[in-house]
C-alpha cells in the first residue's frame, strides 16, 4: 500500500483542543437525559434547554469525539440520490416533508452560529451530486425533477466547478460547510450558560423506563429523568430491535492542503466508484484543505488500508494536492427504509426517544432531530414528526433490505466462526504493526502485535451478539461487521453498540 502522508487522525479534532467535562459520580436528578455526546446529542440537548426543562447530557469517552469528530461536515438539504425514491416509495408528500426538514436544519445552523457569536468557518456553498457516466444522466435528471417539485431551489447542470467533467449533475444553492467540532464546542459552552450539565467518561449501561425513569452508568451513578433521549449514533438498548433495521457503514477520508486557485467551490458527491465526496475548508494562510471522502463498506469487511490507499490515489489524480496530512474514517448508519429514526423509542415507549440512523447525512439529520424532539416534548409536534416516527413500518419498502441485512448478519455470525484463522496461524508470525484473529487454548482470539514488538490479546467474539470481529488495517482497530461495533487494540469499546469491552487475554497464552 502506498499510504498517505501524514497523521490518522480526524483534522476537526487535530485543529480543535480537548475538553474536560467532569465524570458523573453521584445519583442526579434531571427533567431531560440525553445519551450521547456527539451533534445529535447535544442539538437535542440545546433545544430542549431553550424550552425551559433541565437537561443533562451523559457521554462515554469525551464529547463530539466520536463519528461527528469524523465527518466531512457537509450541510446540505440534496443527499446524493434521495427524492426520487422518495417520491416513488412514499409520495410526494413525504419528499416535500423531508425538503422542508432539511432546509429548515441548514438555516436553523446559520441563524444558531450568528445568534450565539460562534466562529465555526461558517461558508456558504452549492451542492452537487453529480455523474460522469452518459448512462446514468437519465437517473440525474429524475432526482433533479423529484427534489425541485419538493420544494428545493435544484437545477440540472453539466458544468461544475471540478477539475473533470461531468455527464450530469444536480446543483442546489446556498447550502453550508462548517467546523463542526467548533460549532458543538460552542454549542456545549453555550448549553452550560443555559443551565445544562455535561457528564464525560460517564458509559451508560442501564436504562429503566419507569416513572421517572432510571439511566444507570458504569461506575454504577444514576441519573433520573422525566423523559430520555437516547443519541449514541447506534441504540446502545436492543429493546425497540432497531439493530435488525439498522445496517452500518463506514467511508474514510483524506484531506490534504490546497492551492486557493484549484478549489471547486462547492460541495461534491457522486454515487459512482463507490462513493466520491469532495469539499474544501479554510486550512491557514489563505490556504485551502482539501477533504475527499468514500469507499463505502461494511466495518470488519475487506482491507481498510488498500481501501484508504484507493481514495488517496483519486485525489491525487484529480487535484494538485502535494501531500496528504490527514486521513481517518467514518461510520454511520442507514435504515432499511432510507428514513432516520427519530422520536419515540417503540411502541410502548412513554418518555423515553431515539434519533439515530442517518444515513450519511447527520449533520442535517441530527439538527432537524434536536428540533423535533425538543417540539415534541413540548406537546407541539412539528409537521414532518411522522415521516421519522421510528414506530413506522413500511413492509413493502422494507422487506428486501432488511432479508438481505439479515442474510449477512446470519453470514458473519455462523461464517466466521466456522473459517480458518485470518492471514496467519501464530502470534510469532505476526510483524508488528499487524492484527489478526486466531485460535489460541481452543477459543478465537484477536492478537495485535504493536510496533514495539509487543502482543495484545482479546477475545474475538463481540460483546453485543457475538459476531468475529475483524481487524482494521488502517485505524488499528477491532471492527464487528454484523452491527458495526468498534473495539481498541486492548478491546476497549471505541463505537457501539456494545458497551461491554472485549475479554483481555494472557499474550502469552498458547
Amino acid at each position: 500500500m502506498n499510504a498517505p502522508t501524514g497523521m490518522a487522525e480526524s483534522y476537526w479534532i487535530h485543529s480543535t483542543g480537548p475538553t474536560t467535562y467532569p465524570r458523573l459520580d453521584q445519583d442526579i436528578d434531571t427533567e431531560v437525559a440525553v445519551i450521547g455526546g456527539g451533534i445529535a446529542g447535544l442539538c437535542c440537548a440545546w433545544e430542549i434547554a431553550g424550552t425551559g426543562r433541565s437537561v443533562t447530557v451523559l457521554e462515554a469517552d469525551r464529547i463530539v469525539s466520536g463519528t461527528t469528530g469524523y465527518t466531512t461536515a457537509k450541510v446540505s438539504a440534496q443527499h446524493t440520490l434521495v427524492y426520487d425514491a422518495l417520491r416513488s416509495s412514499f409520495g410526494a408528500g413525504t419528499a416535500r416533508l423531508y425538503a422542508r426538514s432539511q432546509q429548515d436544519a441548514v438555516e436553523h445552523l446559520v441563524r444558531t452560529a450568528a445568534d450565539l457569536g460562534i466562529d465555526c468557518e461558517l461558508e456558504r456553498a452549492p451542492a452537487y451530486t453529480y455523474v460522469t457516466s452518459a448512462g446514468e444522466t437519465a437517473t440525474v435528471r429524475a432526482e433533479a425533477a423529484a427534489a425541485a417539485e419538493a420544494g428545493l431551489p435544484a437545477s440540472l447542470v453539466t458544468e461544475t466547478g471540478l477539475p473533470f467533467p461531468v455527464a450530469a449533475a444536480i446543483r442546489v444553492d446556498d447550502q453550508v460547510q462548517f467546523h463542526p467540532r467548533r460549532y458543538l464546542l460552542g454549542l456545549a459552552e453555550n448549553l452550560l450558560r443555559a443551565g445544562g450539565t455535561i457528564y464525560e467518561r460517564t458509559r451508560v449501561v442501564g436504562l429503566d423506563e419507569g416513572d421517572p425513569c432510571r439511566v444507570t452508568t458504569e461506575q454504577g451513578a444514576t441519573v433520573r429523568a422525566r423523559d430520555v433521549v437516547v443519541a449514541t449514533h447506534y441504540p446502545i438498548f436492543d429493546r425497540a430491535l432497531l439493530f435488525t433495521r439498522l445496517q452500518p457503514r463506514r467511508e474514510l477520508a483524506v484531506a490534504g492542503p490546497l492551492d486557493p486557485g484549484a478549489d471547486p467551490h462547492g460541495m461534491y458527491i457522486t454515487p459512482e466508484e463507490n462513493t466520491r465526496s469532495v469539499r474544501t475548508a479554510p486550512y491557514g494562510d489563505g490556504r485551502r484543505l482539501l477533504i475527499v471522502t468514500g469507499e463505502h463498506m461494511r466495518p470488519g469487511v475487506g482491507s481498510t488500508a488498500a481501501a484508504v490507499d484507493r481514495l488517496a490515489g483519486w485525489a491525487r489524480t484529480h487535484f494538485p494536492v502535494d501531500s496528504l496530512d490527514f486521513h481517518w474514517g467514518a461510520q454511520d448508519n442507514t435504515t432499511s427504509d432510507g428514513l432516520p429514526y427519530i422520536g419515540r423509542f417503540h411502541p410502548g415507549a412513554r418518555h423515553v426517544y431515539v434519533s439515530t440512523g442517518f444515513g450519511g447525512w447527520g449533520m442535517t439529520h441530527a439538527i432537524m432531530g434536536g428540533r423535533l424532539l425538543a417540539a415534541e416534548l413540548a406537546g407541539d409536534p412539528l409537521p414532518w414528526a411522522r415521516i421519522y416516527d421510528p414506530r413506522r413500518l413500511h413492509p413493502r419498502v422494507e422487506t428486501g433490505t432488511l432479508l438481505k441485512s439479515g442474510l449477512e448478519v446470519g453470514r458473519h455470525l455462523i461464517g466466521d466462526r466456522l473459517a480458518p484463522s485470518t492471514f496467519v496461524d501464530s502470534a510469532a508470525d505476526l510483524a508488528p504493526g499487524s492484527g489478526a484473529v486466531m485460535r489460541r487454548s481452543g477459543r478465537r482470539s484477536a492478537v495485535y502485535r504493536d510496533h514495539d514488538g509487543r502482543l495484545h490479546a482479546v477475545s474475538a467474539v463481540c460483546t453485543h451478539l457475538g459476531c468475529v470481529v475483524a481487524f482494521n488495517d488502517a485505524e488499528t482497530s477491532w471492527d464487528c461487521p454484523c452491527h458495526g461495533s468498534r473495539f481498541d487494540i486492548d478491546g476497549n469499546v471505541l463505537e457501539g453498540p456494545a458497551t461491554t469491552a472485549l475479554e483481555r487475554i494472557d499474550p502469552d497464552e498458547d
